[in-house]
């Protein structure tokens, strides 16, 4: 029911009341809202203005710096290119006099393009990516109604040289590998950027402290230079790609390295790709399987055992071991490669032991550890761990604690088994041996000192005086061998490997094979460290010796040609023709001297 009033003069007393109310409210909201509008538009509480400002800004197009070799040889770089627009509301001619100027350009058919010019949209694609030198053509006309977008492609001159190395780089979907991806902040670095304002349509907004100039060139990120060597790389890819050819192999890897400083030379990887196509590459072919995959090292792993055991103090430079050619243990057979030929060697010092590559007496020099002894020495090695290469995808390689060795475990593992590692891995430990015990970081990149300080480590994994035992037992066992390591001018400490491999996912191993060789040289003063793995040679005699052998005897002679490292040992040959060279002197002075003494006597009777 509605509320009954005594008289009208009530009713419009109470009406007043109510709009007077209404009319408050109303001047209410309304002082609210100047307010707030006030605020938004002037104080611009809600940073509209710094927005507004932001959606029209643009900064000007980056370039990537270069990649370059250690000598300044470009192995990367942007390329850019246009693709040219007409916009059709800023036309000041006719789509046949555009066509008249532009097709002589572009270099594209005049009529086609006048037809294209004429269509009924806002903005026409005419041309896409054309060069640097075809969109200052276009600039030198002043055609407002042509406008020209810029964008770059990275392009790696050298072709598939290095390919892992570098990795590659998508302009698009901004996705990298290798130093393309480990790399980007310092390649897309730029000093000062500029930026300026531009209108809803895209043209720039030229205020008074605009630089026409700033905003049309574009700005070039940071080059980086690599240690890589291409001369190196190079040698190191023929020989690899030549012996995978030869021997109907799988994959390989050839790595070169300074063990002084970890500067990495060479660094060839099988299968491989051309970065200027990635899309067309594999998955196989896109892997560093050298970083990412693990395998058991076999017989190259030796000399990290005998490291192991004279850092212990168990074995010593004269040690002498008993190798009866095959030993069982926890029911494991242990055998060695050459039992046939010499079953039962007897009591082998440890140059025979590196020689012969004698799996009975590796396998016992590991058991004169304790397991814990063992390991500490390896974990300095740096097995199970990453190296921290800077290069993206590395594995940390497998070392099981020593609470889950068995004896048959701890045995094999004496040469080679029971444990894996990666290409990387193995190149970062040996190279300890090389450098008076002291393992440096692996890298591609050269580094600042500043940034070197940061990023290269420096560790002392064994004492000096066992890695000098060790360079003298491989050097020694070398020089007396037939290997294809022993270089005529030069020392060189190696050890070969040939591993069975293990069954993906099951135990038990295949009838495939991992052969390999790693040393370094000259013996006397360490300078270059190689290691050659060959995975699943199929043709010819299946040995680190014979397969990977002969590719580092050929990588080796080409650096020291290449680095012009001084030899250290002097041939037979040479040493041969200098004896004879004194005999013949010797000769000769005595024959002098037999005339000396006769004329003496004639005239002294």
């Amino acid at each position: 029911m509605g509320r009954n009033y005594k008289s009208d003069k009530e009713k419009f007393k109470e009406f007043d009341k109510k709009l007077i109310l209404w009319q408050i409210l109303c001047i209410l909201v309304s002082f609210v809202i100047v307010i707030y509008l006030f605020l938004i538009m002037v104080v611009d509480i809600k940073d509209y203005r710094e927005q507004a400002k932001r959606q029209r800004t643009a900064e000007n197009f980056i370039l990537r710096g270069d990649i370059l070799d250690r000598n300044g040889i470009k192995l990367a770089s942007d390329q850019t290119s246009y693709d040219v627009f007409a916009h059709q509301e800023y036309y000041d001619h006719t789509p046949n006099e555009l066509a008249a100027m532009l097709a002589p350009i572009l270099k594209v058919n005049k009529n086609q393009l006048a037809k294209k010019l004429a269509r009924d949209e806002k903005v026409i694609s005419i041309k896409k990516d054309v060069p640097r030198t075809t969109a200052q053509a276009l600039r030198k006309l002043g055609l407002r109604e042509i406008s020209l977008e810029p964008k770059n492609e990275r392009v790696y001159p050298q072709g598939s040289m290095a390919a892992h190395v570098l990795g590659y780089y998508n302009v698009n979907a901004d996705v990298a590998a290798g130093v393309e991806y480990t790399a980007k902040k310092k390649l897309e670095e730029v000093e000062q950027n500029v930026s300026f304002e531009k209108t809803r349509d895209g043209d720039i907004i030229y205020e008074v402290d605009t630089d026409p100039a700033s905003t049309t060139a574009p700005l070039k990120g940071r080059s980086i230079t690599l240690t890589i060597d291409s001369a190196i790389q190079h040698i190191c890819e023929v020989e690899l790609n030549k012996v995978i050819k030869e021997k109907e192999a799988l994959r390989g890897t050839v790595i070169v390295m300074n063990p002084k400083n970890g500067e990495i030379l060479g660094y060839a990887v099988y299968p491989s790709y051309n970065p200027n196509n990635f899309g067309k590459a594999t998955l196989t072919q896109l892997t560093n399987w050298t970083l990412s995959d693990v395998f058991e090292p076999g017989s190259t792993f030796k000399t990290l055992t005998i490291a192991s055991a004279i850092e212990n103090g168990r074995l010593f430079e004269n040690s002498k071991i008993l190798d009866t050619g095959k030993i069982e243990i926890d029911g494991w057979p242990i055998k060695n490669y050459d039992y046939n030929t010499r079953p039962y060697p007897g009591s082998i010092d440890l140059y025979y032991l590196f020689e012969h590559s004698s799996n009975v007496g590796s396998a016992k020099a590991a058991l004169m550890m304790t397991k814990n002894e063992h390991y500490n020495v390896l974990k300095k090695f740096g097995i199970g761990e990453k190296t921290g290469i800077d290069l993206p995808g590395e594995s940390r390689g497998l070392l099981p604690p020593p609470s889950d060795w068995q004896k048959s475990t701890h045995a094999s593992i004496g040469y080679g088994y029971s444990i894996s590692v990666t290409a990387i891995q193995m190149v970062s430990a040996i190279s300890a041996l090389a450098n008076n015990g002291v393992r440096v970081t692996p890298h591609v990149i050269k580094y600042s000192p500043e940034e070197e300080a940061q990023k290269i480590k420096h560790i002392q994994t064994i004492k000096p005086e066992t890695a000098q035992i060790i360079t003298k037992l491989l050097s020694g066992s070398i020089g007396r061998s037939r290997s294809e390591a022993n270089l005529e001018d030069y020392n060189v400490a190696a050890k070969t490997g040939t591993a069975r491999k293990s069954i993906t996912g099951a135990k038990g191993y295949t009838n495939k094979l991992v052969t390999s060789i790693i040393g370094y040289f000259p013996a006397t003063n360490p300078q270059i460290e190689i290691y050659v793995v060959i995975d699943s040679p199929s043709k010819g005699a299946l040995w680190g010796n014979t397969v990977a052998g002969p590719v580092f005897r050929e990588v080796a002679l080409q650096t020291a040609r290449i680095l012009n490292i001084a030899p250290d040992r002097i041939p037979q040959s040479k040493t041969v023709k200098k004896n004879n060279s004194t005999k013949v002197q010797n000769k000769n002075s005595a024959q002098k001297k037999n005339s000396a003494v006769k004329m003496v006597k004639k005239t002294n009777p």
